[in-house]
């Protein structure tokens, strides 16, 4: 989050040096690049994160569906093997 926020400063930075020397204004590209190959990178690694996230919970939904489906079961053959007995 950070990165993000220090884009626009190094952005700002880059614009400001734009009237100096060809060599400041690369320098200043350079740093323009990085900073921009850094967020690239933090978003990215957000997104993965943010992924294996859901896969985690829509794992835990499926087991807790399966989990339950197996309680009702259970219950249901109780209920028949009580109704049997009960005749």
């Amino acid at each position: 989050m950070k990165k993000i926020a220090t884009l626009p400063l190094v952005l700002a930075a880059a614009l400001g040096l734009a009237a100096c020397s060809s060599q400041d204004r690369n320098e200043a590209a350079a740093a323009t690049d990085n900073a921009t190959a850094d967020v690239e990178a933090t978003a990215s690694e957000a997104v993965s994160d943010v992924g294996a996230a859901a896969d985690a919970a829509g794992n835990s939904l499926g087991n807790a569906a399966e989990a339950t489906g197996n309680v009702l079961e259970n219950a249901g053959d109780a209920i028949e093997g009580a109704a049997d007995n009960a005749m």
